[in-house]
C-alpha cells in the first residue's frame, strides 16, 4: 500500500512539471509574435500661410507743450500785484503780475520833462540860427556868428534826439513793469508771492503753455528714421489708431496723431533720435510733463509667413517646429522668429507657404513620428 501511494505521487509531481513546462513554452510563443506600429499621435496642425503683418511698437514717451514760455520780468523791484489764479486759463495780452512802478513813473516823468526842455533849447537854437542868418545876408554880422548858431542848433537837435531815446527806453521799462501773457494757455502755479523782490531777467514768475495741441516726444532707434521721416512726409498717414497713447492708469488716448517734427541729430550715446508727434487735445486730458506709452503701428511692406505661437518648442534659446510631411511622419525644423503679435509670430526662415506644421499636441510628438490630425481642441485631450 506504501509503494502504491509513492507512484501516485510520483505521477502527480510529473503532471505538475509538464504544466510548467507547457505554460513557460506557451509564453515564449506570445513574446515573439512581432508587434504592429505604434498609434499615431492625435494633433492639430495647421498650413503655414502668408499674411498681411501689423505689429504694434511701443515707446514710451513724455507728453509737452508746443508752446511754452517762462515768465521772467524784464526790470527789478517787488511784486506789488497778481492779477490771475494758479492753473488759471489766460489769453494772450491779459496783465498776470505788477513790478513796483513808482519809480519807473518818476523816471518817465523826468524823462518827459527833459524832452520838453531839450526841445525849448533847440527851438532857442533854431530862432538864433535863423535872425543870424539874415543878418549876415545883409552883411550886418559876421559869417563865423553864422557858423556858431548854425552849431549850437545841431547840438540842440543832437539833445532832443537823446531825450526822446531816453523817454522811449523808460516808457518801455514802465510798461514792461506790467508782465502780460504772451499767449493764449494755461498758467501754473506762481512761483513768487506778493511783496517778493524780482530780479530782472533771472526770477522766474511762473510759466505759460498752451494745451490744445500738445505733443508727445518719444526716442526711436536711428534704423527707424526712414520710416519715421516717410510718415511724416505722408498727410494720409495721420490716423485715428496710427498713434494711440496709453495713458498710466492703461486707458487709450487717440486722436489725429501728426508727426511735427524730427529732431536734427541722433544722439551718439543711445543710437536714438527723438520724434515729437501732435494731438488735438481739447479736453485737457494730456497734460504737459505726464509719461505715457505711445503705440504706433507698424504694417509691414511685404507680406510674411505668420504661425501661431504655440507650434513653437523653444531649447536652449533655438526655436523649432514640427513640419508633417510624408506617411503623416512630423520632424523638427529649425526656425528663424520675427516680430510677436497677438498670439502670432513671423516666421523669417525655416518654413515655406503651404507647409503644414503641428499646433496642438506638440508636446507629444517625438522626431519621425507618425501624427493624425483632429479638429481643433481634440490634441490635448479636450
Amino acid at each position: 500500500m506504501h509503494q502504491m501511494n509513492t507512484i501516485n505521487n510520483i505521477k502527480l509531481g510529473i503532471i505538475v512539471l509538464g504544466s510548467i513546462v507547457l505554460a513557460s513554452c506557451s509564453g515564449g510563443d506570445k513574446s515573439a509574435q512581432p508587434q504592429g506600429p505604434p498609434p499615431a499621435t492625435p494633433v492639430t496642425t495647421v498650413t503655414v500661410t502668408e499674411e498681411e503683418v501689423v505689429t504694434t511698437d511701443t515707446y514710451p514717451g513724455v507728453v509737452v507743450a508746443l508752446n511754452e514760455v517762462e515768465l521772467r520780468p524784464q526790470v527789478g523791484g517787488y511784486v506789488t500785484a497778481i492779477f490771475v489764479k494758479d492753473g488759471q486759463k489766460v489769453v494772450k495780452g491779459q496783465k498776470l503780475y505788477e513790478i513796483d512802478r513808482t519809480k519807473y513813473i518818476a523816471a518817465y516823468n523826468a524823462a518827459r520833462a527833459d524832452v520838453a526842455v531839450s526841445k525849448s533849447n533847440r527851438d532857442k537854437a533854431k530862432k538864433d540860427a535863423d535872425r543870424y542868418t539874415r543878418l549876415a545876408e545883409q552883411d550886418a554880422v559876421a559869417k563865423q556868428r553864422v557858423d556858431y548858431a548854425l552849431t549850437d542848433l545841431a547840438n540842440a537837435e543832437s539833445q532832443v534826439a537823446a531825450a526822446q531815446a531816453q523817454l522811449s527806453a523808460i516808457a518801455n521799462d514802465l510798461q514792461r513793469a506790467t508782465i502780460v501773457s504772451p499767449l493764449t494757455g494755461t498758467i501754473g502755479i506762481s512761483q513768487v508771492k506778493l511783496g517778493a523782490l524780482a530780479s530782472p531777467g533771472t526770477t522766474l514768475l511762473n510759466t505759460v503753455s498752451t494745451f490744445n495741441p500738445i505733443a508727445v516726444d518719444i526716442s526711436v532707434n536711428q534704423a527707424e528714421i526712414p520710416r519715421f521721416t516717410q510718415l511724416q512726409r505722408i498727410p494720409s498717414a495721420v490716423k485715428d489708431s496710427l498713434f494711440s497713447i496709453q495713458l498710466q492708469d492703461g486707458s487709450i488716448f487717440k486722436g489725429q496723431g501728426r508727426i511735427v517734427a524730427i529732431d536734427r541729430a541722433v544722439d551718439p550715446q543711445t543710437g536714438t533720435i527723438k520724434v515729437r508727434i501732435s494731438y488735438p487735445n481739447p479736453q485737457g486730458r494730456l497734460i504737459s510733463g505726464m509719461t505715457v506709452n505711445l503705440k504706433a503701428l507698424n504694417v509691414a511692406s511685404e507680406r510674411q509667413l505668420v504661425i501661431p505661437y504655440k507650434a513653437l518648442q523653444e531649447q536652449l534659446g533655438i526655436f523649432n517646429v514640427y513640419v508633417v510631411g510624408d506617411s503623416s511622419k512630423a520632424e523638427p525644423r529649425n526656425v528663424k522668429l520675427g516680430k510677436q503679435f497677438d498670439q502670432s509670430v513671423v516666421i523669417s526662415s525655416g518654413l515655406k507657404q503651404g507647409e503644414v506644421i503641428v499646433v496642438d499636441g506638440v508636446q507629444n510628438v517625438k522626431p519621425g513620428a507618425k501624427v493624425q490630425s483632429g479638429p481643433m481642441g481634440q490634441a490635448n485631450g479636450q
